[in-house]
């Protein structure tokens, strides 16, 4: 029965998520491959009722409370198990993947995910219905099966389905992949013929990776000199040789210390902006600021496709390695960041956020590496509106203000990070700030809200002291949704980069270089014009020519490097792919044969990526020695000081 349910529910998903070119030869590899994953599923979710039949003698199971125990924990089973299908359903319809190390991190923060699934989904029907149809199909088991109880059988034979189950599970073992199913070139073809229980499964046990295991690399010594070479800039230099990119950045001393602000925009990709291609714009406010008043970046791609990704990306400027994040790994006490850079110049930092910094580890990473205070939900001691993710961003906004505004009194500049929650399911936000009803949950009127708000704050600040000395930056720490049929989605990466504020954008221009979220933090640095010491994996895109940038890109367990319209994908079991064609005008289609060009980002790829795995499993990606050791002892304190607004952080 397993696997008959399996079978219809992946022609469920292939019915509703075809790709355009899927041929039946390959529609049919992608079901038989499925089925033997779904058997090796099923074999092993069967050996626990196996294994219960080994043990309990025969006159067990005749008897009534045996019987009546069985049909229970069967009903109960279906229940769930039809359950999940639903969840799985509606996260294929959200991520095009089956579950992976997304929803890995959702079973570690039940409280917001399942809350947020409640508000987002029909969950009382779609239990009803399980309901339902698991009694149903229990009744007529029961009908059907009622003298299933009478044979009586050795221990022998008991033993001989047990062994012959384990068996099979072995063979299937060893000749399958059982990291993903890959049937050819189309990603989402291949998240269909994966199992989703075997899917998260993978995803769960390869959150820490033995990088060298699984990913193609090179010589060390190779790769250092070959990220070296495309980490060099005008005006930096090495400082250590060997395996290390630590490098000066040139500067004046005598340059002001001017304010930094970073928005860190939830989902806001470049899709809903009127000044990069949509249309029917729904970010008036972003478009008119970044048109008239901004430098504007239109060919900028986020790093991944989850927050935490955004996050060391802009903050870090580090490569997505394949598993977790570093804002959620286990040696990140004592990383380089931007926030680390700028204390270093004696700047007070501040990060901000609406929701819980427990989430994905976000607070343990921020005030461990550079951040002062972080201001979460539980310091709104009123808020007027949230969602389960936490305030609305208008709210969040006024209190950035309120707190830059007392920083600019004091006599250090200051660097602020915000990030927002209100463009998240369920897409609530407060009534009346813009004409859309938000009792009907659409992203396309969250994201309206969200520039609202930030119009809002503009506005706001554009009154303070302040306004006049600070670099303001927005940038998205990711897209809204995966599309796309390349093993990174590329068309759903793009995201807008704009930097406001008199002390720096002279005049507003557009400009064209390719980059991605790792160099934000040095362009901003660039734009200071302070010296600075940096071991940062991005660059400054004002010293970039439109043809020289590149984009670091992760999806799930695939690690990319984009540049010159090619694309090279680095997969688990040192698989590579390639694509080629402008991800801006055309889908970026897979390459059959390649050339001096390919081969080239092959190897720049391996040795970023390679050099970056190496640098933080040794501890390495650090400037400040001993910093750790303090930064550590406030969170283990809780961290907690007097704000100048009189609240506990």
């Amino acid at each position: 029965m397993l696997l008959f349910v399996w079978l219809i529910f992946r022609i469920v998903l292939f019915t509703a998520f075809r790709p355009v070119s899927t041929g039946l030869d390959v529609a049919c590899l992608a079901f038989f491959a499925g089925f033997q994953r779904d058997l090796l599923v099923a074999l092993v979710m069967t050996v626990p009722l196996l294994g219960w039949i080994l043990v309990t003698p025969n006159h067990w199971r005749n008897s009534a409370w045996h019987r009546r125990l069985f049909w229970i924990v069967y009903f109960l089973f279906w229940f769930i198990f039809v359950f999940f299908l639903f969840v799985e359903f509606f996260f294929f319809e959200e991520f095009k993947s089956r579950f992976n190390t997304v929803a890995v991190d959702y079973i570690w923060y039940p409280h917001e995910v399942f809350i947020n699934i409640w508000e987002s989904y029909h969950v009382g029907i779609i239990a009803a219905v399980c309901f339902f149809t698991s009694l149903a199909w229990i009744a007529c088991l029961s009908r059907f099966f009622r003298r299933m109880w009478e044979p009586s059988f050795t221990g022998r034979t008991r033993w001989l389905y047990l062994a012959g189950a384990l068996a099979m599970i072995t063979l299937l073992a060893l000749t399958l992949n059982l990291k993903n199913a890959h049937v050819g070139s189309e990603r989402t073809l291949n998240e269909v013929a994966n199992n989703g229980l075997l899917a998260f499964a993978s995803a769960a046990w390869t959150r820490h990776l033995d990088y060298p295991s699984f990913y193609k690399t090179m010589e060390p010594d190779e790769a250092y000199a070959r990220t070296r070479r495309l980490l060099k800039e005008r005006d930096t230099e090495f400082i250590e040789s060997g395996h290390s990119i630590r490098r000066k950045v040139a500067g004046e001393q005598a340059r002001p210390r001017l304010n930094v602000v970073i928005f860190l925009e939830e989902s806001l990709g470049s899709e809903f902006w009127g000044c990069l291609g949509r249309p029917s714009t729904l970010t008036p406010e972003m478009d008119r600021l970044a048109i008239d008043e901004g430098l504007l970046f239109t060919n900028i791609y986020a790093s991944g496709n989850r927050t935490v990704r955004g996050f060391e990306g802009v903050l870090s400027s580090f490569p997505p390695l394949p598993g977790d994040s570093i804002v959620k790994r286990d040696l990140s006490s004592n990383v380089e960041t931007i926030a680390r850079v700028l204390k270093r110049d004696d700047y007070a930092t501040i990060f901000l956020y609406g929701g819980r910094g427990l989430f994905d580890g976000m607070r343990s990473f921020a005030v461990r590496n550079g951040y002062d205070r972080f201001v979460e939900q539980k310091h709104f001691a009123h808020p007027n509106f949230t969602t389960i993710w936490g305030v609305s961003d208008e709210e969040l906004f006024a209190r950035a203000l309120e707190e830059m505004r007392i920083m600019a009194k004091e006599d250090k500049p200051f660097f602020a990070t915000i990030l927002s929650v209100s463009n998240h399911k369920p897409y609530t936000y407060p009534k009346g700030r813009i004409p859309e009803d938000p009792e009907k949950r659409k992203r396309e009127h969250a994201v309206k809200y969200s520039d609202f708000a930030l119009g809002q704050f503009f506005r706001g600040a554009k009154q303070e002291s302040f306004w006049t000395n600070t670099i303001f930056v927005v940038v998205a720490d990711h897209g809204a949704r995966v599309y796309g049929k390349q093993s990174i989605p590329i068309h759903s990466y793009e995201i807008p980069l704009v930097i406001l504020g008199p002390a720096v954008v002279k005049a507003p221009q557009r400009l064209p270089q390719l980059g991605c979220s790792l160099d934000v933090a040095p362009t901003v640095l660039g734009l200071l014009g302070r010296p600075y010491e940096s071991l940062f994996f991005g660059r400054d895109l004002f010293k970039s020519a439109p043809g020289e940038g590149r984009g670091l890109l992760n999806h799930n367990r695939d690690i990319g490097l984009l540049a010159q319209d090619r694309m090279v994908v680095l997969g688990l079991m040192k698989t590579v792919e390639f694509y080629g064609g402008n991800p801006k005008i055309v889908d970026m289609s897979p390459l059959t044969e390649r050339g001096n060009v390919e081969n080239e980002l092959e190897k720049d790829a391996i040795a970023m990526f390679q050099v970056a795995e190496d640098l933080y499993t040794h501890q390495r990606y650090r400037i400040d020695g001993n910093a750790a050791q303090t930064s550590a002892t406030s969170e283990a304190t809780g961290f907690t000081t007097q704000t100048p607004s009189g609240l506990n952080q």
